[in-house]
Formats: C-alpha cells, structure tokens, sequence
C-alpha cells in the first residue's frame, strides 16, 4: 500500500504513535463543564436586560440588518435563517428557524417580536417549512433594536470574526417579563410567564422613582401573570412567592360558562384556555375519559373553533347531570386546569442568577439607564462636532473674500489648509471643510440658516450635558420613554386573577403619569 503524501510528522507529537496518559475522570469533568458552560451562555438561558436568549437576539439583529421593518414586505423565513446562520449563529437551520417561529406566535408570546406571514403554527400542530412561511421585524421589535447605531451597547466578533453582533439589545421595556422565557440548560432551567407590558412598565417606573420600594408596592402594579391567551389564575401564594424568591407554582384554569346550548340541553361552553394548552389535547383526554367511565355526564363534545370567532369549545350535557359538578370533574381531570412552574434563571452579569420580581426590575432599570446614558452621551458628541464645523463656516462665510484669496493664491491645497488655520485661527477639521464648502452655501439665506443650526445645537448641548450631570433627570427621562411604550403598545390585561376562595383580586394599579 502507497503511504499517503504530507507534511513529515514530528516526533515529538505525542499524536505520532505515542500514547499520552490522562486522568479520565479529570477530562470527562472538564470536557463536562466546558460544555455545560456553553449551554448556557450561548443557548439555553436568556439575558435579563434584554430578556432574549443568543439565537433570538441574533435573529432579531440579522432582520433589523437587512432592512425588515414592519412598514416594509416580509421576506421568504428561509432568508432570514441563512442569514442568521451564515453570520452570526452558527447551529442548526431548524433550531433557527423554531426560534423565529416562537416569536411569531401570539399563543406563546404576550407582545410577539416577528410579524410572521403563512401557517405559524398552532397549539396542537407545529409550523409549515421555512420555505413557506414569510417574515419580518413587529413593532414590539423596533423597540428592542431602536439605539443600536448610537453605541448603546457593546458589540463582539461574531463565531469567525467576520462580523460584529451586539452583546445584548438596547430594548426599550422589560421583555423578560413581558413575553417570559423557557430554556433547558444543563444542571438548570428557566420557566417564566408572560405578564402585561401596562403593568410592567408600571412597576418600572415606581422603582426608577422609589428605588427602595418593598415587592409590596411592585406587586400592586403586578398582581400576576398576564397570559397571551387569557384564562384564570386560581391562588395568587405561589405567584407572591416566586416574585419573591424566583420559583413558585400556580394553576391556570379555561375561561368556561355554563350555557343553554339547544332548547332541552345545557352544556359548557370554553372560550379560554390555559397557558400553551390546545384544543385538541383538551378534547382527545376528555373522550379517552369519557370511554374509560371516569368521566360521567356529556352527550357530546364539538369543537367550534374559527378564526372569526376564536377559540369555542361545547361539551353538551346530559339530562339529569349538575353542569357545576361536571365543570369541576373537567378542571380535575383534564388539561382544563394545568400548573405552571416559575423559575426565574436568567443571566446577569454571564453568571445564571434566580431572580424575584424586584431583582428582574432592578437589573433592567439599571440596564436601561445606562443605555439612556450611553446614548446621550453618543448624541452630545455628534452635536458638539457638528457645532465645531458650523462656527468655522460662519467664520468664513463672515469673510469669504479674503477665503477666497487665500485660496486661489496657494499653490495646493495643503497650503491653503494651512493658512486658512493661521489666518481665522481654525482646526484642521473647519479648515477641511471650508475647502469642500460649496459655492451655493455662500447665500444670505444660508448664513442665517447655519446661525439658526448653531443657536439650535448649543441649546440641544447644554440640555444633554445637564442630563448627563444629574442622575434624577436620567431617571426622569427614562420613566417618560417608558410611559409612552406603555401608551403606545399596551393591551388590557387579558387574564383574570383569583384569590384562593374564587374572589378576583386587583388587576394592577394604573400606569403613573
């Protein structure tokens, strides 16, 4: 057999024949955390700035780079995974594109992040192929992207240095809270509701105002859950005890009446169902219970589903049965009823913390601060260069004949550079860019439209610098962007809250002005 040509081998590497001894255990615990690491950094748990998990926040970010805004078409979902893939995630194409799914679907997510176009999906079928389906950006998600050109945030190399990609998104209210979170990490998870942007914002805003507050005073702006597809939540202990120490249960419950569905028959009719619970699941274990004798009482059950009038379920009644007494054998045995677990794991700082209401409020209202900073600070720059050319320009429209002069004498336009810098006493930068002045901004008209930029730029220089020298006014201008997120994309709470006795409790204080 011919020996295959290459490079000579070094003796030297024990990869030459040599046997290397190693510690398995040792390695197997290395490789074992290394790995664990890597899920959850880079996939499994989300950030609790922006809320987002790696492959939604690259997602997000591919959309926003090819232009995909919610005034303009969708394109192929095909497009937006390539591109997601090919620069800044590089996984599986199906893992991509369920992530994108998830955010296009209004049963899973309180405020969706993508404006899906085709068959998303539904609770009890899953989507068609990314070649069939079309996308873009929803306007939930232009709050999350809206900054990232005013260094807001940190950019890093993409997976091979190719690219940049930012290392969280400026978002513009809570989204972890807002839209909730599930991810399976190795040794932990996370498992977050969705609750009411209004609400939220709410409780944002008294923190930012009363940074001291006990969860009391938060939870009287967030009593709860907000669930995208409504329902009840029956006892509020456990919803209180994950807002304090982030794990906690309750239980959801349909949104059911007790009608009279023919002349001679009642039945229960369910518009609601809890969280992430299908029609089809609900009626498959009502049959099986049904032919099984565990379950007495119903004639018949249909699904009345559509899209006009949503979600309906009439399970009819026989003669001679307590509709009540069959409602609750229907919340005890079937998914009518279902529990939810809280564990609120989320990233803060790269380090996976469990945390109560308060601490996700306090770790976004710090976030945002910063990014408010960050951008002010950006715009004050720009203002101070862009007031830095206009007085130059005045300077020399105020004596454009001797500019003139200056020029036309120099030999090249380095010289001319340099005495104009000598003559009006100007920067390099004023000096290149009268040389690049046009003839028509030597107007009258143009002069007294560069005054007005200079007064107007000064003006807007001193307001930011006066933001930036007091923390209260930070604070106070983040509150009022809050303020009109919640104006602008808030919805009435959909889901009903109930004590443990069946008494509704208080759907949440109304928003500050």
């Amino acid at each position: 057999m011919a020996r295959e040509s290459g490079p000579p081998k070094d003796p030297n590497d024990p990869g030459d024949g040599q046997v290397v001894d190693i510690d398995v255990s040792e390695e197997m615990r290395n490789a074992f955390l290394e790995y664990s690491v890597s899920v959850i950094h880079s996939r499994a748990l989300p950030d609790a700035r922006d809320g987002l998990k790696p492959v939604q926040r690259r997602i997000l970010y591919a959309m926003h780079e090819l232009g995909l805004r919610p005034e303009r078409g969708h394109v192929k979902s095909s497009r937006v995974v390539g591109e997601t893939m090919g620069k800044y995630h590089p996984h599986g194409d199906q893992a991509i594109y369920d992530a994108l799914v998830r955010m296009a679907q209004p049963f899973s997510m309180r405020m969706t992040l993508v404006d899906g176009h085709g068959n998303f999906g539904s609770l009890d079928a899953g989507p068609a192929a990314a070649r069939y389906t079309e996308a873009r950006l929803a306007p939930a998600a232009m709050l999350m992207v809206t900054g990232l050109d005013e260094e807001t945030v940190d950019f890093i190399p993409n997976y091979d240095d190719q690219f940049l990609q930012p290392e969280v998104l400026p978002a513009a209210y809570p989204n972890l809270l807002v839209n909730g979170a599930t991810g399976i990490a190795v040794g932990m998870a996370t498992s977050m509701p969705p609750h009411n942007l209004i609400e939220v914002i709410s409780a944002a805003r008294h923190l930012l105002a009363h940074p001291n507050c006990s969860l009391d005073d938060l939870m009287k702006f967030v009593p709860g859950p907000d669930l995208p597809e409504g329902g009840k939540i029956v006892g509020l202990d456990g919803i209180r005890e994950a807002y304090l120490t982030g794990r906690g249960t309750f239980r959801t419950r349909a949104t059911a009446k007790i009608e009279k569905i023919t002349p001679r028959k009642m039945g229960i009719v369910v518009t609601e169902l809890p969280y992430l619970v299908g029609p089809e699941k609900v009626t498959a274990k009502i049959k099986e219970l049904a032919q099984a004798k565990k379950l007495q009482g119903i004639s018949d059950l249909k699904d009345l589903t559509d899209r006009k009038n949503g979600l309906r379920l009439v399970i009819e009644i026989k003669n001679g049965f307590h509709p009540e007494a069959v409602l609750e054998q229907l919340y005890r045995l079937t998914p009518l009823e279902d529990s939810f677990g809280i564990n609120n794991v989320a990233l803060v700082g790269g380090q996976p913390r469990t945390l109560g209401l308060k601490e996700l409020l306090e770790v976004f209202v710090e976030f945002r601060l910063q990014v408010v900073r960050r951008r002010s600070e950006f715009r004050l720059g720009k203002r101070r260069d862009r007031l830095h050319l206009v007085e130059g320009l005045l300077i020399a429209i105020l004596d454009i004949d001797e500019v003139i002069q200056i020029i036309r004498s120099s030999d090249d336009s380095d010289l001319a550079r340099t005495r104009l810098m000598q003559v009006f006493d100007l920067s390099e930068r004023q000096a290149e860019y009268i040389l690049e002045l046009r003839l028509r901004r030597l107007t009258k008209f143009s002069r007294i439209e560069l005054e007005a930029e200079r007064d107007e730029l000064r003006a807007q220089i001193e307001e930011l610098e006066k933001l930036l020298a007091e923390e209260s006014l930070l604070r106070k201008l983040v509150s009022s962007e809050l303020a009109e997120v919640a104006k602008a994309h808030g919805t009435p709470r959909r889901t009903v809250l109930l004590e443990s006795a069946g008494a509704p409790a208080s759907a949440g204080a109304p928003l500050e002005v």
